[in-house]
């Protein structure tokens, strides 16, 4: 019977082939949902599809039979094309959502239930699955009476830290589970670190890391969606009775605490679910009010929103102090981002073009911004102290980014110039914050400087020899003079340009026509190095976009890069993101 049907994968990025799809899955009363890949079966020789399934990650979605094939064993075998997909992908354990009446199918394909919902259960085939998260668990299992948070913190809150001291006051033993869901602003190994330190105060508090099945887009897809529609309470179901049945059972936690949320719609449906589902299970829910800082409610989207305005000392207020220098490193690669996504630059890799570089382009960038970001955290935990690091120390940080960087480059040299400018203001301005809360320009030139004293000059470098050669301020200098023409006059000029679409442009230019840039000089000598600075004091005076592309055309053609001034950009735009001015003396 099987040879009369062929089953074959979909192009859904075709809307014809997408749309057929759709109609197929509505019929069943069904949706297409997120999936990477979607198989249907068709009879020999028509194109009505009878059957379809899809995959996303390791998760079966989106199973579907028509009438005509219910009760023909086509289900088991397109379940079972499905998993061989899956397992050549490299998933060795499998999930699906499927409808309860399709519970005995899966199982017998070796899938075992984990969570159920009145439309829906939750299954996995395969190994590791929940049994290995549930022994990392229960490792950390404390006798007595114990509570849980599971917290996505991004960013970890001042509202974050004062619920855990909250519930670690009601119990023996609290637990913090971090979502592990690499789908947020933060990174989860960002988030996990922030939690960690801002729990590390509270005796009774094990920080756990999270996993597929505490709130991930395996147990509740919805949550990372922001959308509520007929399918949020069915998935908010599913996630509260696998906490119920696994979670809280191997941690031998009975209660369950969460903040109130007067804004966010889905999280206040969701933590009304839980007030309503977990007590019959045996597991009491307390709910603790939001707090307030200065009448504003501390809540992570608000960070977010603060960081995203640039009005970084705000965002620090509402972040316990642990959390300030990821807010950093977070600023420092948006720093990177944004100089890379400004398009045209003259010789530069931009969103359009790679410049006069033959081994760079967008994506080789964006992924050493990437790799730099973890590097970038490390050395602001560094200038996290009382005291400035040594230069062996940070010598041997910058070491340890670059050659992650290059690793994740595989070997060219994206960033090497703004890793050292922005890693010495990153641990600057993480000192600044620590003893002060707040930057000011003038204190971070100083720090800058303190910091970049006892520094050594590379000489084997292309900018090293530049610097010998043409007696030129090469990296090193600039910083030991604490980048003091950055602060007082390219600073300045891109505040000045805060509503001009074109700020980042006009910035670039007006360093340009000022700085002696040694990636010039290396590729073209001195003298057209100062034609170069010029030219760009031209085209600034009397800026026109066309002029701008033509600059970028004729600097590819003449292997012009001026690489410096993109590395004072990203500080530019970084110094402008972090400081604040009129502090001199707080």
């Amino acid at each position: 019977m099987y040879s009369e049907y062929e089953i074959r994968t979909v192009p859904l990025r075709l809307k014809s082939a997408r749309t057929r799809v759709e109609q197929f899955l509505a019929s069943c009363q069904l949706r297409l949902d997120a999936v990477d890949s979607y198989s249907v079966v068709y009879r020999l020789g028509e194109d009505t599809i009878l059957a379809g399934g899809g995959l996303k990650g390791n998760t079966i979605k989106c199973v579907a039979v028509n009438d005509e094939l219910r009760g023909t064993g086509m289900m088991q075998r397109l379940i079972s094309h499905l998993l061989s997909e899956a397992r050549a992908a490299g998933h060795d354990c499998v999930r699906v959502f499927t409808k309860p009446e399709n519970r005995d199918i899966f199982k017998s394909l070796g899938f075992r239930t984990l969570a159920t919902a009145p439309q829906a259960i939750f299954m996995e085939n395969g190994m590791p699955g929940i049994d290995a998260y549930l022994h990392q668990l229960e490792q950390k299992r404390q006798p007595g009476k114990n509570g849980i948070i599971v917290m996505n913190a991004n960013p970890f809150t001042l509202g974050h830290q004062a619920l855990v001291r909250w519930a670690a006051s009601q119990v023996d033993t609290l637990y913090v589970i971090a979502v592990s869901e690499d789908c947020s602003l933060f990174t989860a190994t960002e988030r996990l670190h922030m939690i960690e330190r801002g729990c590390h105060q509270f005796s009774n508090v094990a920080v756990c890391p999270g996993s597929d099945y505490a709130i991930s887009a395996s147990t509740f897809p919805t949550y990372f969606l922001k959308r509520i529609d007929d399918a949020t309470d069915t998935q908010i179901t599913l996630d509260l009775n696998l906490f119920a049945s696994h979670i809280a059972r191997a941690l031998g936690a009975t209660i369950r605490f969460a903040g109130s949320e007067p804004v966010d719609a889905l999280t206040a449906r969701y933590v009304a679910l839980m007030q309503e589902q977990l007590p019959p299970c045996g597991i009491e829910v307390r709910v603790m009010p939001r707090i307030e800082v200065d009448n504003r409610i501390v809540s992570a989207t608000t960070v977010r929103k603060l960081l995203a305005a640039d009005r970084f000392a705000e965002a620090t207020a509402l972040v316990p102090p642990s959390t300030r220098p990821t807010l950093l490193s977070y600023m420092a690669c948006q720093a990177l981002q944004m100089e890379l996504d400004t398009t045209p630059k003259p010789g530069l890799v931009d969103k359009v073009d790679n410049g006069a570089h033959l081994d760079m382009n967008y994506t080789i960038m964006q992924r050493s911004i990437s790799a730099l970001r973890p590097a970038l955290e490390r050395l602001a935990l560094m200038g996290w102290n009382d005291t400035l690091p040594q230069a062996d120390t940070v010598k041997a940080a910058g070491i340890e980014a670059e050659t992650e960087m290059l690793k994740a480059t595989a070997g060219v040299n994206t960033h090497r110039g703004a890793l050292f400018s922005v890693g010495l203001t990153v641990i600057a301005a993480s000192h600044l914050l620590r003893k002060h809360n707040l930057i000011s320009p003038s204190r971070l030139q100083e720090t800058i400087t303190r910091l970049a004293t006892h520094l050594s000059q590379s000489h084997d470098s292309h900018g090293g020899q530049a610097v010998n050669h043409y007696r030129v301020n090469g990296a090193l200098a600039m910083a030991q003079k604490g980048y003091e023409t950055l602060i007082h006059d390219w600073l300045p000029f891109y505040r000045s340009l805060d509503q001009d679409p074109w700020r980042c442009h006009k910035t670039l230019l007006h360093i340009m026509a000022q700085l002696d840039d040694t990636n010039v000089i290396h590729r073209v000598g001195y003298e057209r190095a100062q034609q170069v600075k010029k030219e760009t004091l031209a085209l600034l005076s009397n800026f026109n976009p066309a002029a701008l592309e033509e600059m970028n055309r004729r600097y590819i053609d003449e292997n012009i890069s001026p690489g410096g001034a993109a590395d004072m950009l990203s500080l530019t735009i970084l110094v402008a993101a972090i400081t604040c001015d009129n502090l001199e003396t707080t």
